[in-house]
């Protein structure tokens, strides 16, 4: 929820919270998301007759989401715990295509691996910081929190009795404190279908996939319109200041539009419609340090920088786990509530 149900609990943890010991909270809004609904008094209150009508419930569901986040400060503050505190504000992807937030320059939207969807919005607050008031543009990957505040608690995996599983996250204290690089790629997505095995129990629905033959194909790329099926096998890496995208189905979209008080739309067309989307099947090759809106498709002009990051797939694909697909959710479906399925 995005009001008083949301941090109630934040709040009595922190009130109660033994300071000898270290503390995590992880505080998790919807809001901003669908459905977009807030009590008619509270829009009157945090709004004013200039904003759209739709969106002063997006407005004020914001507003709400920031009062609460003022009230867990105002608690950590009061306990004198703000001293020792590293507050962490991030989203988990850009705005969706059709919403009335907006990814304004980036290309794309949530659901794809264009910046306007992996590109996301965050700031860190604490006076343990050495540098402040300054935007950090280095490589992050949201798993690297979990190695990060893993370090700051003083945590030492080699001290425990059991083994810790290898992570995906780096520790990105020294990036965000003193403004230093920390990584050299992410993985942005991979899709294989090699890795999806047939349920050997007949109750499940057998998926096949067959392996596109051309997945990698460095002739370019095709674009259809419609509503895009199960994406097939690709691969959507960032390495240093370039990003592919290569395989058959993934999907693309266009650019946000420039929003403006009586213009608030993400992309192109009429407020509320449902936009195709296009499936690009191919490579694609941009250089955000140069084209951070990922207008040119430099795959042609730089097959070297093509194959160096395409043979990065394979390490990748041989640290995957496979898994079996199935389709049973539908049949635990009681009353419009998804009950337990999995079988004792």
């Amino acid at each position: 929820s995005s009001g008083i149900n949301a941090e109630y609990g934040s709040l009595k943890l922190i009130k109660n919270h033994d300071q000898i010991r270290p503390m995590f909270l992880y505080l998790s809004y919807t809001a901003p998301h669908i459905p977009l609904e807030v009590p008619m008094e509270d829009v009157d209150k945090y709004t004013t007759d200039s904003i759209p009508d739709n969106r002063k419930v997006y407005a004020t569901i914001i507003s709400i989401m920031d009062d609460g986040i003022g009230k867990v400060v105002d608690a950590l503050k009061e306990r004198g715990m703000m001293d020792n505190t590293i507050l962490v504000f991030t989203s988990d992807n850009g705005a969706r295509y059709t919403s009335l937030g907006s990814n304004f320059p980036l290309r794309g939207g949530k659901g794809t691996f264009l910046e306007g969807g992996v590109r996301g919005v965050a700031f860190v607050n604490s006076p343990l910081l050495q540098k402040t008031g300054y935007t950090n543009t280095y490589l992050h990957h949201v798993t690297d929190w979990y190695a990060t505040f893993q370090r700051l608690a003083g945590d030492n995996p080699g001290k425990h009795s059991k083994i810790q599983l290898p992570i995906d996250g780096v520790d990105i204290w020294k990036s965000i404190n003193d403004d230093k690089p920390c990584r050299k790629e992410v993985l942005l997505n991979l899709r294989d279908s090699s890795k999806y095995l047939d349920s050997p129990d007949p109750l499940y629905d057998n998926v096949k996939t067959e392996v596109c033959e051309e997945c990698f194909d460095l002739t370019g790329y095709k674009l259809r319109e419609g509503t895009p099926p199960e994406a097939q096998d690709f691969f959507a890496l960032r390495w240093k200041n370039w990003k592919l995208l290569a395989g058959s189905k993934f999907q693309l979209q266009g650019w946000s539009s420039y929003n403006t008080q009586y213009g608030f739309l993400n992309f192109p067309g009429d407020r509320g419609m449902t936009l195709p989307i296009s499936l690009a099947s191919g490579t694609l090759l941009f250089d955000l340090s140069t084209d951070e809106r990922e207008e040119v498709n430099l795959a042609d002009q730089y097959p070297d920088v093509v194959r160096k990051l395409l043979d990065k797939r394979q390490g990748y694909l041989d640290k995957m786990l496979s898994i079996e697909r199935r389709k049973l959710a539908d049949i635990f479906m009681k009353n419009d509530v998804f009950k337990p399925w999995v079988q004792n």
